[in-house]
């Protein structure tokens, strides 16, 4: 065979042979490379318009968030702690450990919790805003307290609030036992000596700038509708035989102890709502638990242990316990 393609006729008789063996082999050979280069082409392709796709999605998040971070500032302005005691930006577990303690202590529904939670936020957060001066105390707190009291049903109209700096958290809270039906009768004791006063403790400026008087109390108590503007604000220190003369003409169905926080000055609050907490009554103790006033739930668990006491402990929500007159 190998003589055979080395004879030059036998080479000259076999070439169209072989040109057509070789075209054979050739065509799909030309058509793979055809494919192959098509397919790489298309590939080149659909990679650059990936990429041009992912630079227009990066290009439209960087406006989004630049857009988001714009709109967070303007949130943060509202919510942040300048001018306040704290942040009001409370988390989702944050609520739910709310709700859950509010519902325990009143023995509402979780539902009922949250709807009264969630009122309670949006009235801090809308008269707030409005007020001369702040809400004191941690999100927490102060909406455990506006949600707690109007669902243990307080057993007459008669609220008693012993410290109230500058009188926004009592106006918050008879919009809300307004809003549960109730038409409350609002009394107040306070030194309203121009700054916060605490026993024992140097407590500076207040950070709104906002003195503690009788003024700035009647603006913010105006917010609270009319039980608010009808208040009856009583100047002078809860200790003072005058001062407690003044307004013990009636038994309170809600009684805020919120001023003194030595535990001396808290177990002579207790000794008078003793006298002064209508059967029933629901008597709610500011900072209970908070370690930077200890005072509060030493003289509370002491007063509680002596026995003799009119007053149960019902719960805790926060940093503020809940009792409940006999």
């Amino acid at each position: 065979m190998s003589s055979l393609l080395k004879n030059p006729l036998a080479r000259r008789i076999l070439r169209p042979a072989a040109d057509l063996v070789d075209a054979r082999v050739q065509r799909p050979v030309s058509r793979l490379r055809r494919d192959v280069d098509s397919a790489a082409r298309a590939e080149r392709d659909s990679a650059r318009r990936d990429r041009e796709a992912l630079r227009g999605e990066l290009e439209a998040l960087r406006r989004e968030v630049a857009d988001l971070r714009g709109r967070q500032y303007a949130v943060g302005l509202l919510f942040d702690r300048t001018g306040r005691s704290g942040h009001r930006v409370p988390t989702p577990a944050d609520i739910d450990k709310l709700v859950a303690q509010v519902a325990e202590v009143s023995g509402q529904d979780a539902a009922f919790a949250r709807r009264n939670v969630t009122i309670a936020f949006r009235n801090v957060v809308a008269l707030e805003a409005l007020a001369v001066g702040r809400l004191a105390g941690s999100t927490a707190n102060v909406c455990g307290k506006l949600a707690t009291i109007p669902l243990l049903d307080p057993p007459n109209p008669e609220v008693l609030e012993i410290g109230t700096l500058h009188g926004l958290f009592a106006a918050t809270l008879m919009r809300m036992l307004h809003r549960a039906g109730m038409e409350p009768r609002l009394t107040i004791v306070d030194p309203l000596a121009g700054s916060q006063l605490q026993p024992g403790a140097t407590m500076g400026g207040d950070p709104t700038g906002t003195p503690v008087r009788m003024d700035v109390v009647r603006a913010n108590l105006a917010l609270g509708g009319r039980a608010g503007e009808e208040a009856r604000v009583q100047q002078g220190l809860s200790g003072d035989e005058d001062v407690r003369a003044a307004v013990s003409d009636r038994q309170y169905g809600v009684i805020v102890i919120d001023g003194d926080h030595s535990a001396e000055g808290v177990a002579a609050d207790l000794e008078w709502a003793e006298k002064i907490a209508a059967p029933g009554g629901v008597v709610v103790l500011d900072d209970y638990g908070d370690k930077n006033w200890l005072g509060v739930q030493e003289a509370a668990d002491q007063h509680l242990a002596a026995g003799g006491s009119r007053f149960e402990l019902i719960g805790r929500v926060a940093t503020s316990a809940y009792l409940r007159a006999k």
